[in-house]
């Protein structure tokens, strides 16, 4: 069964987020090996931070981003320069990874600065979930669906119209 993580930089404390998050979660179990990976984000003491606060802080983030992959997992970075993909692309691009031999493919989503250039650049692919922009927890939720939408589609289901 093809390993699939979702790597979050910051907590999931809106419960209205939380339980559709573990909804999807539980309903991933069918399809793939889903573990959420809830990494702390890095202080910045001060609100009005300098670019070199925040860029110290997003190479403190990155560090324990890509130390927590698993060896050989692809890397698909969610950021705002990334390609949008459609649920069709995404399925393809899941469907891809599991029929390679390996399968294991990570999707992250960092911080509320974003992520750090090490990450982008260790990324093997970049998506965005388009030009508007939403709270994480929001972000969280919408890829957990689309995770599941993606295994639904490839595996023949109604669920994706």
């Amino acid at each position: 069964m093809q390993n699939i993580d979702l790597i979050c930089v910051g907590k999931l404390n809106a419960p209205y987020f939380a339980a559709g998050v573990a909804e999807y979660q539980k309903r991933l179990g069918a399809f793939c090996n889903f573990r959420i990976i809830e990494l702390p984000e890095a202080a910045i003491a001060d609100k009005n931070a300098s670019n070199a606060q925040i860029s110290k802080a997003l190479d403190k983030e990155a560090t324990a981003i890509l130390s927590s992959l698993r060896k050989g997992e692809y890397l698909a970075a969610l950021c705002v320069e990334g390609k949008q993909f459609s649920s069709e692309e995404l399925a393809k691009l899941i469907a891809d990874r599991a029929n390679s031999g390996a399968g294991d493919i990570a999707f992250v989503i960092g911080s509320s600065h974003g992520l750090a250039d090490s990450v982008k650049k260790a990324a093997n692919a970049k998506l965005s979930m388009g030009r508007i922009t939403m709270p994480h927890q929001l972000a969280r939720l919408v890829l957990t669906e689309q995770i599941y939408r993606a295994c639904t589609i490839n595996n023949g289901m109604k669920y994706h119209k």
